[in-house]
């Protein structure tokens, strides 16, 4: 099938109980292992490609990139989509280049200003078949440009989403409820620790989404900054030369129970990220006379694939949903 839009995804999602991953996505390897994985367990999944992805691959490569991927899996729905486009120009120029869904991300800004510059996006992509994504509230932690320090996050304000998502006509809707984009979500002194010595972070606000499902029924809801960040791709980075300490992520338990409710689509870069460069820095250790970029891309892969896996069937519970 060709690359489809969100829109038919989340109804689905909305009503199964499920939420459909979006990996952001950098070079072939990444897309081949995450839709390797999708593919096999027939999930439904979103490709997300942001402002730096762009910058670092190429828009042309990307989207080559993912029309390969659908050619090669063509038993289950892929999405195209922005993350965090910042500007009308970005979002008019992808959805001009392929892409099926966008972001407009202009959380940072007021309310009122905010709503002018999605409903423009909006305008623009419902046009052309595009579905566009918003952001209410803002997230603390750094993802490519986007970047919030600690302390000045704010979390989604419930009273506000009804005349936003009326304003606007967005098609769905990225709440703050306390994911953090990043590999450091939270500072040590926002948690506890568990008898490992193990980071243990503060629940995500579950009363902030329910009460946002209360007043948007049947709207489709968007985490991002929900990677979890595991201890042991973690520790691979560390024990074979990396600096990562106190790197904590989002449980994967309450991201589970969010996908049961009305969030249909969950953002995961940073367990990519650490997932590849941890079984990158253990191939080098253990092969040093190796030089050929085939031998260690090639586990590092296998470990994007896995790493899927895994959310499809653990976190986002989409497996055979496709």
């Amino acid at each position: 099938m060709p690359l489809v839009s969100t829109k038919e995804m989340f109804a689905k999602a909305y009503n199964g109980g499920y939420a459909v991953g979006a990996f952001n996505v950098n070079n072939m390897e990444i897309v081949q292992g995450i839709t390797e994985a999708a593919g096999e367990l027939k999930s439904p999944v979103i490709l997300q490609v942001s402002k730096g992805a762009r910058a670092y691959a190429n828009h042309t490569y990307l989207v080559k990139l993912v029309e390969a991927a659908v050619i090669e899996n063509p038993e289950i729905p892929i999405a195209l989509h922005l993350d965090h486009g910042d500007t009308f120009e970005l979002c008019k120029s992808c959805i001009d280049g392929g892409f099926t869904s966008v972001m407009i991300d202009a959380s940072s800004k007021p309310f009122d200003e905010n709503i002018a510059l999605t409903r423009k996006v909006v305008e623009y992509a419902h046009d052309h078949g595009v579905v566009v994504e918003a952001e209410l509230g803002t997230l603390a932690g750094v993802e490519d440009e986007v970047s919030v320090e600690h302390g000045h996050e704010s979390y989604t304000r419930p009273e506000e989403v009804e005349e936003f998502v009326s304003r606007t006509g967005c098609d769905s809707l990225a709440i703050a409820i306390g994911t953090s984009h990043g590999a450091y979500k939270f500072k040590a002194s926002q948690c506890t620790r568990n008898a490992d010595g193990i980071l243990v972070p503060p629940p995500l606000r579950f009363d902030v989404l329910k009460e946002c499902i209360k007043r948007l029924p049947g709207f489709p809801i968007v985490l991002h900054g929900s990677s979890s960040v595991p201890q042991e791709f973690v520790k691979m980075v560390n024990q074979y030369g990396g600096n990562m300490p106190d790197a904590i992520g989002i449980p994967e338990d309450q991201l589970r129970e969010a996908a049961k409710l009305a969030v249909c689509k969950i953002n995961i870069d940073s367990d990519i990220r650490l997932a590849m460069t941890g079984n990158i820095r253990k191939y080098f250790a253990e092969h040093p006379d190796h030089f050929d970029p085939r031998q260690y891309l090639k586990p590092a892969r296998q470990a994007v694939k896995d790493m899927v896996a895994h959310k499809i069937v653990h976190v986002l519970g989409s497996d055979g949903k496709a």
